[in-house]
């Protein structure tokens, strides 16, 4: 069977799952191009409010398949190239996809899995979950954007650590370290990421694209910049229907419900 990126829903949220049992979850190219267009439809959809991205069974991925990779060794460079374009479109698109998405991570999220993991907004994580950066291990560097996400996530020494010597880390340290949102008892990410996400749910859509937009633009943005797109995200905001209907609930004690 070959790797597919299943796509169910509960409630408001997209729920995608990772499937490649019979290679761990291992990523491939037509889970990339399904995880873009799943993302592309969601985008669009007042049903879909938010995502969670999760691995078929008891882990989330382990990263790229190693046979496949052995196999494009023997191809042009531009094949592999093309390939890792493939999943950098969709680490992309959870980047800019204007709604929460969330990592309910169980079991190992290895190489472009812990990877994805990083590219989502949210992780959650169960307490018997582990992290590592395997690239090292078999001469390779990182792809999916690893390098940029750890190196704004933790110290430089700790990213590179991680990332050199390609050693397991627990899901409790990087909860302490801030990574892992959640931790949660094993069998149970899935879950508590939708509840998470019913959370989010239940927020203004509008406040939180421009949450992520603005915290998306700070990390290249001087603070002069970044005051001025907070300045017109607020002022957008606060014409917006669902800012008289928050601020209208919160002075009468009631229970907003937004559009």
């Amino acid at each position: 069977m070959s790797a597919q990126l299943l796509s169910t829903s509960e409630g408001a949220t997209l729920i995608l799952t990772l499937s490649n049992p019979e290679h761990r979850n291992a990523l491939g190219p037509e889970m990339y191009a399904a995880g873009v267009e799943a993302l592309s439809v969601a985008e669009t959809s007042a049903e879909i409010k938010s995502v969670v991205i999760t691995g078929e069974g008891e882990l989330f991925s382990a990263g790229g398949n190693l046979q496949r990779l052995n196999n494009n060794r023997q191809q042009p460079p531009a094949h592999q190239a093309q390939s890792i374009e493939g999943l950098h479109n969709w680490i992309e698109a959870i980047r800019t996809f204007p709604k929460p998405v969330i990592a309910a991570v169980e079991g190992p999220a290895a190489g472009a899995g812990f990877s994805l993991a990083l590219a989502c907004d949210l992780i959650v994580a169960a307490k018997n979950s582990v992290f590592v950066m395997a690239y090292s291990n078999i001469a390779l560097s990182p792809d999916g954007g690893g390098t940029w996400n750890l190196s704004r996530s933790v110290p430089r020494q700790l990213a590179t650590e991680l990332l050199m010597l390609g050693e397991r880390m627990h899901a409790d340290r990087l909860h302490q370290l801030g990574v892992v949102n959640r931790l949660c008892e094993p069998g149970q990410a899935l879950g508590t990421a939708l509840t998470l996400a019913s959370l989010l749910n239940q927020k203004a859509h509008n406040a939180l694209t421009s949450i992520k937009e603005l915290i998306n633009e700070a990390d290249a943005a001087s603070f002069h910049h970044q005051l001025a797109l907070e300045r017109d995200h607020f002022v957008k905001n606060l014409h917006h229907v669902n800012a008289g209907i928050g601020i209208s609930a919160f002075l009468n004690k009631e229970k907003p419900r937004y559009e």
